[in-house]
């Protein structure tokens, strides 16, 4: 096997399971991908421009071995498609936990929990001004939290207990995804810009990184999904 492909390689088996499970009856994701578009593509565009300074800073590079050598932005191509199905398999399994776990939502403790890592995050951040990697992904953690919050009539259709039960499970597959990433490593980091914590290979950092990434992309998705059905609706309703 060419090596060149081992980041195409693992993104594809990521995909794989999701993709073929979002045609099960019940869940039937596919009927919902037209929901997915716009809020894939606007986290996707701030991880890239995030993810490309910092690579331009030398907060973390990409091992030339495991990449096929194809750029866009300063980033490998591999790494732009890292940020759209990463999050089209969590908003899956977001999907997954809301349709066979129905009676899970609105329940207080996930607003509580979330609004405590908000403050842990900002606090971190603050803390940790000097490390580029864990400054900046606790505080975006924390604000973007906040901004669910403050603008709850806005984000009105993300529930926060749902995200996170499907992230304590999302954290598995996404562990294993990074650790790949990380042993073999494709992606290497420079320790100085974070807290030198690793959870095998993996930075500490990555499992908030990730939360961000797939929380921004399940709100928005939401906010999508609830205008649509609040327009179809009203469409009835005029009939």
């Amino acid at each position: 096997m060419n090596s060149h492909y081992t980041y195409y390689i693992i993104l594809a088996a990521s995909l794989a399971g999701p993709l073929a499970l979002s045609f099960d009856k019940k869940v039937a994701f596919y009927k919902r991908w037209k929901y997915l578009v716009i809020p894939m593509f606007i986290p996707a565009a701030l991880y890239v421009a995030w993810d490309s300074f910092f690579t331009k800073e030398g907060v973390w590079w990409f091992n030339e071995k495991y990449i096929t050598g194809h750029h866009l932005f300063g980033l490998p191509i591999e790494e732009i498609l890292f940020f759209f199905v990463v999050p089209y398999c969590c908003v899956f399994v977001y999907e997954c936990i809301r349709c066979y776990f129905p009676n899970l939502k609105k329940k207080v403790w996930g607003d509580r929990v979330l609004q405590l890592i908000a403050v842990l995050s900002i606090i971190a951040g603050a803390v940790f001004y000097d490390k580029y990697y864990t400054s900046w992904t606790f505080f975006f953690l924390g604000i973007f939290i906040g901004m669910v919050y403050v603008w709850k009539s806005w984000f009105k259709g993300f529930d926060a207990v749902s995200f996170v039960v499907s992230y304590i499970i999302i954290l598995v597959p996404f562990l294993i995804v990074n650790g790949f990433l990380t042993a073999i490593p494709v992606v290497l980091y420079n320790d100085a810009e974070n807290l030198g914590i690793r959870m095998y290979t993996i930075p500490f950092e990555d499992t908030f990184y990730g939360m961000l990434l797939i929380m921004m992309n399940v709100a928005l998705y939401e906010r999508v999904l609830k205008r649509e059905q609040f327009k179809m609706v009203n469409s009835r309703n005029k009939l």
